[in-house]
């Protein structure tokens, strides 16, 4: 298993006990500098496409033509799968302008005949792709809730009946409410951790409304899970607190301290918590017929108010199985939205990090998951998902996984995602798998996280020959771009790149994690290493540890060249793990700009970064040196006011102008003006 780590301001390194770590992988040729990305977004396909079309005012028996449009997109597919067999040039399906809400994800399989053939493509993209005249498509796994009225018991709540509607998201007007939810327990009192749960001097528990639905929300540094809770009852001028099981026992065995879950970070989803606008609650104690609750935003209208609960997990998956990939499809112009994720609401909870968590094993072992993407491929190959848009999602937005190999991921915007954005990979409970050459380019993520916190803008497990380049990730909890597996797969990964991104505003609420975070082996040599080569990783002082380029754990073959880095609590570094023979080693720095920050807390060494010592009072924990580094041609820039001398550098200067989306895409509505 993979180890947490707790860092304190003393610089000490805690063993927490876990079942996850992260980290990041890149791996290129030995040219440090590779060519460029493509520089304009993907054409549309020739005239000679056959084409066919969707409308939310067509009809499913029509023959799905421009003037009699089909009106789902279930039933195009249908007409797509009785064509594939025969194509001789791509195959389009254009949807018109609207909200097309799905009964049922959208399942996109080769054994089922979706994927495209003679060199030929499956495209689904929005009417007028790549045009002025292109339409705004959702795809929304939600459902509009009407029929609100004044809470009679509740002050200032309204209610609607929603039967036996089960989520963990609610959006009113397009922004999403928050669970009603107490700071810390909620109540004045000690609260002590038992085998079972808690117990407690305050007696408010035993007047919690719906105890059953209440969670707590644990975090501490770069972890953070939840548990529900079974049940109350008093014990004299004391009261017990059941926790679910085996969520407990997994968050006692994961955290492996009675101080974390002693204090946790708030409790939620009860009407007993005081209200606050925006708050909701789902009502589900009478089964078959669940009441929403919402306290509304001042100059909210419920009467008005368009209010969307998520009800599907998944909207879009794509599936192969082994040596038959599902292959040559693009989604292109679409959006995704409103879908929930509910597995943190089963007995087992969410003890987590990382955008994982864990469920009982076979014996006395757990297995560690990955939190899905909502649009998911699987054994999947040359996938185009191309100027889309992802939100209102209550899990990862994509997922790559299962041996899905040369996908390109270009030009999407992500965010309001409960977790994180892009993930591909080696995915728990995975241990292996090729996934090669899948290009990630000129995305937008930012604002992800909104639930789970430990969550990255983008995560490759383990790949091969993968390229993260041009993208911009800011305004995330945790880390911003990710690269390594979860645990140590030696020998998977080789020839990753991570290329000309602008990467800030990270690690605003977690700890111990960075701009751009590496782990593990990314090769055998520097040349068949990874390469981390004119990335922007700036202005993310947050927290007592974090760091713009991070080579953690056992990172070993990567070349950081030419990056600005800036505007961290450290600039480069991390933990040399001697004690777990898993040290840092072989890392050249080249041509970089950085401050060079260090933490007040950890002495400086010789050499440039941000390197936490071994604990020589506990040899088996705490890190150590790293080994084999080798500094050229780096150049400092002053503690005060860096990025104002970046700025006015002209190496530093191109690089802060060439990081980020390229500038074809930074003219696309919804994209950043400037990186």
């Amino acid at each position: 298993m993979a180890i947490f780590r707790t860092r304190t301001r003393a610089g000490a390194v805690t063993r927490v006990a876990a079942a996850l770590a992260t980290s990041v992988v890149i791996g290129l040729s030995t040219a440090v500098v590779p060519s460029p990305v493509s520089a304009s977004p993907i054409p549309s396909p020739a005239s000679t496409a056959t084409h066919l079309y969707v409308a939310p005012w067509g009809r499913d028996s029509w023959p799905g033509t421009l003037e009699r449009p089909f009106a789902t997109p279930g039933r195009a597919q249908r007409a797509v799968r009785e064509r594939t067999q025969r194509m001789t040039a791509d195959l389009v399906v254009n949807l018109r302008g609207g909200t097309y809400t799905l009964k049922a994800p959208l399942r996109l399989s080769q054994a089922a005949g979706d994927s495209g053939r003679g060199g030929h493509r499956v495209i689904y993209q929005a009417y007028g792709y790549g045009t002025p005249r292109q339409e705004r498509v959702t795809l929304s796994g939600g459902r509009q809730v009407s029929g609100w009225r004044p809470d009679r018991r509740l002050r200032g709540f309204w209610r609607a009946d929603v039967g036996a509607l089960e989520t963990r998201q609610l959006y009113v007007d397009g922004r999403r409410a928050a669970r009603l939810a107490g700071e810390g327990t909620g109540f004045d009192g000690t609260l002590k951790a038992t085998s079972t749960g808690y117990v407690t001097t305050s007696t408010a528990p035993r007047g919690w409304r719906g105890p059953a639905d209440i969670e707590f929300v644990y975090r501490s540094g770069y972890v953070e899970g939840r548990c529900g809770v079974a049940g109350v009852s008093g014990l004299g001028r004391r009261t017990a607190i059941t926790m679910d099981q085996p969520c407990w026992d997994l968050v006692q065995a994961l955290y492996g301290d009675p101080e974390l879950l002693e204090t946790p970070v708030s409790v939620e989803n009860s009407p007993s918590f005081a209200p606050r606008p925006g708050g909701w609650y789902l009502d589900r104690s009478r089964p078959g017929h669940h009441e929403l609750l919402y306290f509304p935003r001042p100059g909210e209208d419920m009467s008005r108010a368009r209010v969307v609960a998520p009800v599907l997990e998944s909207l879009v998956t794509g599936t192969g199985r082994p040596g038959r990939p599902l292959h040559d499809i693009g989604l292109r112009g679409l959006t995704f939205a409103y879908a929930t994720w509910l597995a943190p609401s089963e007995p087992a909870g969410f003890p987590a990090a990382w955008s994982m968590y864990l469920r009982p094993g076979p014996g006395e072992d757990a297995r560690l998951l990955t939190v899905p993407g909502t649009v998911a491929f699987r054994t999947a190959e040359r996938i185009t998902l191309a100027g889309n848009r992802f939100t209102h999602l209550g899990a990862q937005a994509l997922e790559l996984s299962a041996d899905s190999s040369y996908n390109v991921v270009d030009g999407n915007v992500v965010s309001d995602v409960s977790d994180g954005g892009i993930l591909m990979g080696v995915v728990p409970p995975e241990e292996k798998g090729t996934n090669r050459g899948n290009r990630i380019t000129n995305n937008w993520i930012h604002h992800i996280g909104a639930d789970y916190h430990a969550a990255s803008g983008i995560w490759d497990t383990a790949t091969q020959e993968t390229t993260i380049a041009h993208n911009q990730v800011d305004n995330v909890p945790y880390s911003g771009i990710l690269s390594g597996p979860s645990e140590d797969l030696r020998g998977v990964m080789r020839r990753n790149r991570i290329l000309g991104n602008r990467v800030f505003a990270t690690n605003r609420l977690l700890m111990d994690g960075g701009g751009i975070y590496l782990r593990g082996e990314q090769g055998t040599s520097y040349a068949d290493g990874a390469v981390v080569a004119g990335n922007a990783v700036t202005s993310s002082r947050y927290g007592i540890w974090n760091v713009g380029i991070y080579t953690d754990d056992s990172t070993k073959w990567v070349t950081v060249d030419r990056n600005a880095v800036y505007d961290y609590v450290a600039s480069i570094g991390g933990c040399s793990e001697e004690w777990g023979g898993r040290p840092v080693r072989h890392v050249r720095y080249r041509g970089n700009f950085w401050d060079d920050a260090v933490p007040e807390w950890l002495e400086r060494r010789a050499f440039p970064g941000a390197w936490p010592p071994a604990d020589r009072q506990n040899p088996d924990e705490g890190c150590g040196d790293p080994h084999d580094l080798e500094f050229t041609a780096n150049t400092l820039l002053p503690p005060r006011h860096p990025g104002r001398t970046c700025a006015t550098t002209p190496t530093c200067a191109a690089i802060l102008s060439n990081a980020g989306p390229l500038p074809p895409y930074r003219r696309h509505p919804g994209m950043p003006a400037t990186p």
